[in-house]
């Protein structure tokens, strides 16, 4: 890249120039042999748009809302762990480029910076915290509660992961976190994965999950955390309908289709491609959001008119951050909202709630054989 940086693309080829190797393979890696990693790009070119023409759309509005808090765009950050890593102010700075941005924050329970500090950062910003489900139930207590005390406005919590899928790159790279970082959320030095200890030939967050995070959880593990918190509960990846209607029927307020950046099991579908099957599924009953793969404005609004409310962003954030901090992710987030709004001009849309599935078609490869 030479000069500034004019496509999301470029934002990664700086960070892959300037990151250490195991920080960047951390970020930018999958699960296995990164089919679905791939597929979750490729597949937005499977979906075809068909715009109106002759619409009026000299004045645009991009407001929407996620879980009923106003935000400027439907482009959100989800949770990406250990943002420290990629520049000294991590979660921080995420934390103001948006609520210079007016969009929502997904915090990360493996944050190098605290609930409360990306709270105090951005006291005006919209944050949610992203939740695991540890083996000691009073520590994941414990988060939803500072959460709750914090001002968080929702729970996104991660049904994908009840071990840690096989990232080859971390596992050659023995990865573990830089030994002047620390998970902040927690206390103790195992918790917040800052032990020190040798944990041999594998990833050191594989192993970080295995002793700490529960394998046994379950739905029931989903309504004992909606009868402990009133805030919003999102269901974070989910690929399947009847998944969908189950979490439904539990009493969750939304559906995070995600196949966590394809960085659990590989060969699973790309998230666009099941999300017309789940907002099916629940009928209007709830929200559904999307990660996975969004790299461009065309993106947001083929999400959105196969019936995500909104989309969240992961590794383009992380670029933004190691180019210029908070700076940097303000600038992938103007990206983002200014192809998005050149997006909905050019298909004949002036604001959010006019994209619709008419919008789009699902393009078929027809086979000359």
């Amino acid at each position: 890249m030479s000069g500034k940086p004019v496509c999301i693309a470029d934002f990664e080829e700086y960070a892959k120039k300037f990151l250490p190797k195991s920080v960047y393979d951390y970020y930018r890696s999958g699960a296995d042999d990164q089919e679905t990693l791939a597929d979750n790009v490729a597949a937005f070119s499977r979906w075809k748009l068909y715009p109106r023409v002759l619409r009026d759309v000299s004045v645009m509005d991009l407001s929407t809302s996620v879980l009923g808090q106003k935000i400027s765009m439907p482009v959100c950050v989800g949770a990406t762990a250990m943002q420290r890593m990629a520049h000294a102010d991590g979660e921080t700075a995420t934390a103001k480029a948006c609520q210079a941005m007016g969009t929502g924050m997904m915090l990360s329970s493996w944050a190098t910076s605290s609930i409360e500090e990306v709270a105090e950062a951005a006291p005006a910003g919209l944050h949610w915290l992203q939740l695991y489900v540890y083996k000691d139930r009073e520590v994941t207590k414990s988060l939803v509660k500072r959460a709750e005390r914090a001002g968080y406005k929702g729970i996104f919590v991660t049904v994908d992961t009840p071990f840690l899928g096989r990232r080859i790159d971390d596992v050659r790279n023995k990865f573990q976190l830089p030994p002047h970082l620390r998970l902040k959320n927690f206390s103790s030095s195992d918790l917040a994965f800052s032990s020190g200890k040798d944990f041999g030939e594998n990833s050191g967050l594989a192993v970080y999950v295995a002793e700490a995070i529960d394998a046994s959880v379950n739905w029931e593990d989903i309504k004992w955390l909606r009868g402990l918190t009133s805030l919003p509960i999102v269901a974070k990846g989910i690929l399947r309908a009847d998944d969908a209607k189950e979490a439904v029927k539990i009493g969750v307020n939304g559906i995070l289709v995600s196949n966590h950046g394809a960085r659990q099991l590989d060969g699973v579908p790309a998230t666009i491609d099941v999300l017309p099957e789940i907002v099916e599924a629940v009928e209007g009953k709830v929200e559904v959001f999307l990660d996975g793969g969004v790299r461009k404005g065309t993106d947001v609004l083929k999400a959105l008119a196969l019936g995500a409310k909104a989309v969240f962003i992961g590794r383009p954030l992380i670029w933004g951050l190691v180019y210029q901090g908070d700076e940097g992710a303000k600038e992938v987030l103007q990206m983002l909202k200014e192809e998005f709004c050149l997006a909905m001009a050019l298909t004949g849309c002036k604001r959010v709630e006019e994209i619709g599935r008419t919008l789009i078609r699902r393009h078929q490869v027809v086979s000359k054989i």
